[in-house]
């Protein structure tokens, strides 16, 4: 099972927490990073997301100068810090997602403990790894989600309240973000037993989780030792609870091959019927309905599974397009919004869009606990958790101090 420990988190010291946070990098467009660059002289996208000519060096020059500065500044004792979201769903339904964020064992892949949940897409960009040896920190955490019950009565009773920041979330609109710390040592012991008593499943961050595993291998090849604070990444865990998560879906987006030929590909595994063009009400018929959407420049059809037609196969919408389309030479990409994938078909980007229903909770656990990955981009966990509530440095020293 996986370690989860405290750690002397480092935090903005008085700059206000609006100013200083942003989205994580991952969903920020270059105007928007910019933007955010802009807002504050002190906000974390000018180290997280960093800009122009040798980024990587400047942005751990300036991590360091801030933490010279008093900028930034390290909890007196080891902290867990609990992060709560409030939110309304893509359904209207009311949420609050209560977790926590500390250090999360870093596991070799198949080693157990720390379960993915989907296969990854190849990214050849070494951004995050290049940050990560530049500043020596750990910035934005990674999502996972604690197979062990419990928990959220454990975060029940509030901390020491540190900031709130309330947000517009594209995905499911205002936001309001609280942190709060935890220094009792008999509580702290319970939260990171509970955590470390079952499998954490990533549910968003498995690059990063990635790059946590190859700079873990970089520092234990160049200090031979094992107790370093690189063998644990700063992750935030919440538990697997199907009345806090929102889960949206991530919609498949085809070119490479004619629509004529896409379309015949599905029809050999789907019913199609043509309906008309996407609109607010399209997600919600879909799950009701129980059908897919493919989406042509100037035509639109539901696809409703053939009986039998994926017999032996999950039922999982990202798997069962995969299999219809096996055979054929088609590139895919990911698209979650309705409105961005009707853009990217209209305007030629793609030759054709499907739109997918969310994962359930429950199939997510399933395939976690029988080992098994879904197929890549399957789910999209909402709300976005905000990058500079906490930092979590990788190296021994002055800042944090794990031994």
């Amino acid at each position: 099972m996986p370690r989860f420990t405290p750690f002397r988190a480092v935090r903005f010291a008085a700059d206000p927490a609006e100013q200083v946070t942003a989205p994580p990098y991952d969903v920020l467009s270059a105007e928007q990073a910019e933007s955010y660059r802009a807002r504050h002289p002190h906000n974390i996208a000018r180290i997280d997301v960093p800009s122009g000519d040798d980024r990587y060096r400047r942005a751990g020059e300036l991590y360091r100068q801030w933490v010279a500065d008093g900028v930034l500044v390290a909890d007196e004792t080891l902290t867990l810090t609990v992060y709560r979201l409030d939110f309304t769903d893509a359904a209207g339904r009311s949420r609050s997602i209560s977790g926590v964020m500390g250090g999360l064992e870093v596991v070799d892949g198949g080693a157990g403990g720390v379960l993915p949940h989907e296969r990854t897409t190849p990214k050849a960009s070494t951004d995050r790894l290049d940050l990560t040896r530049a500043t020596a920190a750990n910035l934005s955490p990674i999502w996972g989600l604690s197979l062990a019950a419990g928990l959220t009565d454990l975060l029940a009773e509030p901390g020491e309240p540190l900031a709130e920041v309330t947000d517009d979330d594209p995905s499911t609109g205002p936001v309001r973000h609280r942190v709060e710390r935890i220094t009792d040592p008999e509580r702290i012991a319970a939260v990171c037993s509970l955590i470390s008593s079952d499998d954490v499943l990533l549910a968003d961050g498995h690059h990063r989780y990635g790059v946590a595993r190859s700079y873990r291998d970089e520092v234990r090849a160049a200090t031979g030792r094992t107790d370093t604070p690189a063998e644990d990444t700063l992750a935030f865990i919440n538990e697997l609870v199907a009345d806090q998560l929102s889960v949206a879906a991530i919609h498949r987006l085809y070119a490479g091959s004619p629509l004529e030929t896409i379309r015949a590909a599905l029809e050999r595994y789907f019913d199609l019927a043509p309906i008309d063009r996407p609109d607010a009400s399209t997600l919600s018929r879909m799950e009701s309905d129980a059908h897919l959407v493919l989406v042509g420049p100037d035509s639109t059809w539901s696809l409703t599974a053939k009986p039998d037609a994926f017999e032996g196969v999950r039922q999982l919408d990202g798997l069962w397009l995969e299999t219809a389309l096996a055979d054929r030479d088609v590139a895919v990409s990911y698209q979650h919004g309705v409105d961005e994938v009707l853009k990217a078909v209209g305007s030629g980007e793609a030759t054709a869009g499907v739109l997918i229903r969310p994962v359930g909770v429950a199939e997510i656990e399933r395939t976690a606990r029988e080992g098994v990955l879904m197929p890549p981009k399957s789910t999209f966990f909402t709300p976005k958790l905000r990058t500079g509530f906490v930092i979590r440095p990788l190296e021994g020293s002055d800042v944090n101090d794990r031994t």
